[in-house]
């Protein structure tokens, strides 16, 4: 059984629900989560949606890398 993540909730909070997201999210390119402090500041307003956009990274890359995770996007 998959681990369902939404798209629009913030980092932190899934962050808290599956700390294995943060491993995750560095190896998409989101090398500032892992930053002291990052989480608990830009974590609580930031969403995989937001970081997508600004990272410029696209969804199903997303999906394909978190999927292989076991962890299934909602969106």
């Amino acid at each position: 059984m998959s681990k369902a993540l939404k798209l629009d909730e913030p980092v932190f909070e899934l962050v808290t629900r599956h700390p294995e997201v943060v491993e995750i999210m560095v190896e998409l390119g989101f090398r500032d989560i892992a930053k002291p402090g990052m989480l608990q500041t830009a974590g609580r307003f930031m969403t995989l949606s937001k970081g997508m956009k600004l990272k410029k990274i696209e969804l199903e890359t997303v999906r394909l890398a978190f999927w292989q995770h076991g962890f299934e996007i909602i969106e």
